[in-house]
């Protein structure tokens, strides 16, 4: 199996051309970032979970890759220095399946069974980091909402607290004093929104890259494991003439417990029943022989008919 590298190199790649573009655009960011340093500030702290999150989904597929690839399944050994996390449900069922040295084998409900299992594992370590893309956004809208109430809230106080009459300039230089307020709401709003769309894209790209990663490991792990599958054994099913009705068993069983009770009277009784049984197995049996029967029949019949198409075809031909 091959280790994920290389989708380690491009979540590696993406981060540093992120971090070159903030580190150009570093001045209207931190700008940005001041408008509301609270909710920006932990805009960025969940970034960097989700960072360290995605990576980890990652670095933890060397260590199960590093086992299948030490483990030799055609000769029995699958000791290894290092023991899976992922793949112990996979170890434990290797380890009960050797065989004194021989090739390992799986039955095909096993396999499918782990497989499901190991689907499962990969699915729900994703989880948090998809949790962490969508609080990124809701945290950005948080934010636009916070700005714009504070928006609303400060136009309206500077509309009612504006003086009716007097000088012109007086009052527009008032006006222009009093948007401050609604230019900084504005301010947190936009920002918000940036920190969190920004973020989320960020925690989204690596946990496309992670899925992919362990969806390559699924895949690969699946064809590894199936080289060694066998089909189960067959249970043996008995003739359908040979089967027991349940009404006869449950006469044997009626008879057993009176001949170990030893009362008379329930003896006789059991042994009604079992008779009664035994009859309804016979009627069974001779149902299913007549069925039998006119299957036969029918058959000789179908093949009496195609006997003297053939025989027609052939003195047409002639």
């Amino acid at each position: 199996m091959s280790a994920p590298r290389i989708y380690l190199i491009r979540m590696g790649v993406f981060l540093g051309l992120a971090g070159f573009l903030a580190f150009i655009l570093y001045r209207p960011i931190w700008q940005a970032f001041l408008a509301n340093p609270g909710l920006n500030g932990v805009i960025v702290g969940v970034l960097l979970i989700g960072i360290v999150l995605a990576l980890r989904q990652v670095v933890r597929l060397f260590r199960e890759t590093r086992f299948v690839n030490t483990i030799d399944l055609d000769s029995g050994e699958i000791e290894s220095a290092r023991q899976p996390v992922l793949l112990a449900p996979v170890a434990q069922t290797l380890r009960s399946r050797t065989n004194g040295g021989g090739p390992v084998t799986i039955p095909v409900a096993t396999l499918r069974s782990l497989l499901d299992t190991i689907s499962s594992r990969l699915d729900e370590s994703r989880e948090i980091v998809r949790y962490l893309a969508g609080l990124l956004i809701l945290l950005g809208l948080l934010g636009t909402f916070w700005g714009l109430i504070e928006t609303v809230t400060a136009v309206g106080g500077n509309i009612a607290g504006l003086r009716t009459g007097g000088d012109a300039a007086v009052l527009f230089d008032e006006l222009k004093a009093s948007l401050a307020a609604p230019l900084t709401g504005i301010g947190i709003a936009f920002s918000s929104s940036l920190f969190g769309l920004g973020s989320s894209l960020v925690v989204g790209f690596l946990d496309l890259q992670a899925g992919q990663a362990q969806n390559r490991f699924f895949t690969e792990l699946e064809d590894h494991l199936s080289a060694y599958a066998v089909e189960d054994a067959p249970a043996s099913v008995p003739a359908r003439h040979a089967e027991i009705p349940p009404e006869l068993a449950a006469a044997i069983a009626k008879l057993t417990s009176a001949v170990e009770g030893g009362g008379g009277r329930a003896t006789t009784q059991a042994m009604a029943n079992l008779a009664e049984g035994i009859q309804g197995l016979v009627q069974h049996m001779r149902a299913e022989q007549q069925m039998i029967r006119d299957w036969v029949e029918a058959q000789a019949a179908r093949e009496k008919e195609l006997k003297q198409v053939l025989e027609r075809i052939a003195r047409e031909r002639a």
